[in-house]
């Protein structure tokens, strides 16, 4: 059986919105909830009563959390906890994980119960929009799509300042970040098995169907940014360290530029233009550009160490090419902040509020220092080559759980 969908795959960015999503750390653009499914009728005369009881409890338990969960997702949230310690986003993402092995069942190899269920899902920002799949690998998809979403939410909530009642605010603890990394890089595994393993899983019939938030480009520019902002904390943490040299940090700015050209590069691929869609594009666009002026920043202060002329003019021209990127930067912040749903626009945090003291005064130190070396043709020489880095940092490796025994 093929796709159900009530409005075209390039509607995506077309959606009910909220006014205002408040700050915006780690871009999120929304969550896929489930729908009801009858598996009684489905499976009640292939199954043992009590398996089916049980797939059905498991995915009601996830209806009703996602409901729940969904519509703060996109708002501006600080980390908070349950009564039972943990945080929602987490009972949730755990209620995926205890249903993932038993879901599993009805892919196994030799299953004839592939394509006896119709899984349905719905875009948070549109309850009209639902998708209708008959087949389990469909259901498999979209849990991890949905586990990795929470992923992101959940490092965003890390990495917002908490304000209290009275004004004050708490800025983002290096526990935090580090947190924030290891969340990021779990969602980065559940995209990359999703990709890897599942979306091939899925007949080309049905994968022409998907809904255009889990088009494979969108979730590679998903995988990326998730490693781009992964590899941005680590920056920041290198940025307060003593120890860290100018080396260290333009590697890692000069990973992050690569990450995030090849999100960019992905995302661009899909007709998405205004409402999460065109914001997320916006995001991926300002936080590339952010990573070109760390990149170039480090780059000039490195080639400045040299003792030639040549080398001061590189180094300045560098400079010069990070101080035009600081710029665009600021512009992309307020074209992503000013799309509807709108959010709001901090003073800049983390490595961003270091770049923005730095670049400004280092330009014009250098360039009042060499001043005799340089005319206004020479400023607008090319600018100097990168170096090309490997992504040092790799997703988490994530495998499909085994099969629960109750299937045995």
């Amino acid at each position: 059986m093929g796709c159900l969908s009530s409005r075209p795959k390039d509607a995506a960015g077309n959606r009910r919105r909220p006014g205002n999503v408040g700050e915006v750390a780690v871009f999120v653009p929304g969550l896929r909830v489930p729908k009801d499914v009858d598996f009684f009728e489905s499976l009640g005369d292939r199954l043992p009563r009590s398996l089916v009881e049980r797939l059905s409890a498991l995915r009601t338990r996830i209806v009703v959390m996602a409901a729940q969960e969904a519509p703060t997702v996109t708002k501006t949230r600080r980390k908070t906890a349950t009564q039972h310690g943990g945080s929602s986003l987490a009972d949730l993402l755990q209620a995926l994980e205890d249903y993932l092995p038993v879901l599993l069942g009805l892919v196994k190899d030799g299953s004839q119960l592939t394509d006896k269920v119709q899984f349905v899902w719905a875009n948070q920002e549109d309850n009209e929009e639902e998708t209708k799949m008959a087949n389990a690998w469909y259901e498999v998809f979209s849990v991890l799509h949905l586990m990795a979403m929470l992923c992101l939410s959940e490092a965003n909530s890390f990495l917002l300042p908490k304000i209290f009642s009275d004004g004050r605010q708490l800025n983002v603890s290096e526990e935090s970040r580090r947190n924030s990394i290891d969340i990021l890089l779990k969602a980065a595994g559940y995209l990359d098995c999703a990709i890897q393993h599942v979306l091939p899983r899925l007949p080309p019939d049905l994968r022409k169907d998907l809904p255009v938030d889990l088009a494979e480009g969108v979730l590679q520019s998903l995988r990326m940014q998730a490693m781009g902002q992964s590899i941005d904390l680590q920056l920041r943490m290198a940025m307060g360290s003593p120890r860290a040299t100018l080396a260290v940090k333009r590697r890692l700015a000069c990973e992050m530029i690569k990450c995030w050209h090849e999100a960019e590069n992905n995302i661009t691929q899909y007709p998405l233009t205004e409402g999460w869609g065109g914001k997320h594009q916006l995001f991926i666009k300002w936080k590339h550009v952010e990573a070109k002026a760390a990149a170039y920043y480090f780059h000039g202060l490195i080639l400045d160490e040299g003792n030639t002329e040549k080398s001061h003019r590189m180094a300045v021209n560098a400079l010069q090419v990070a101080e035009e990127f600081l710029k665009e930067s600021k512009r992309a912040s307020e074209a992503f902040n000013m799309m509807p749903p709108t959010s709001r626009n901090p003073p800049p945090s983390g490595s961003m509020k270091y770049l923005h003291e730095k670049i400004p005064k280092d330009v014009s130190s250098k360039v009042r220092m060499n001043q005799d070396l340089y005319s206004q043709d020479r400023i607008l020489e090319r600018a100097p080559t990168l170096p090309d880095f490997a992504v040092a940092l790799k997703p988490d490796d994530y495998q499909l759980p085994a099969l629960d025994p109750s299937w045995n």
